[in-house]
């Protein structure tokens, strides 16, 4: 159960990352906002992989592979925010 919901946490910021448009190189807070969604994003989806290795005789990696692919998009968006 906290897997999945890590997963969900995961997916919510991940969108947040990638929905956030800033209007322009000036807008500083737009870039703060995509930085801290992006950094929620990626703290989830380790959590969740920390659940899945406390839990490793019960929950299989297929548990915790629905939380790094966003985990990988919001690390990609963060990259190319430049």
């Amino acid at each position: 159960m906290p897997v999945a919901l890590l997963t969900l946490v995961t997916g919510f910021f991940c969108r947040a990352a990638l929905v956030t448009r800033p209007s322009g190189p000036w807008d500083d807070d737009a870039y703060a906002a995509i930085v801290l969604s992006c950094l929620l994003t990626l703290l989830a989806a380790a959590a969740a992989v920390g659940v899945r290795l406390l839990g490793r005789r019960v929950l299989g990696w297929g548990w915790a592979a629905p939380a790094v692919a966003p985990a990988a998009a919001a690390a990609v968006r963060w990259a190319c925010l430049g």
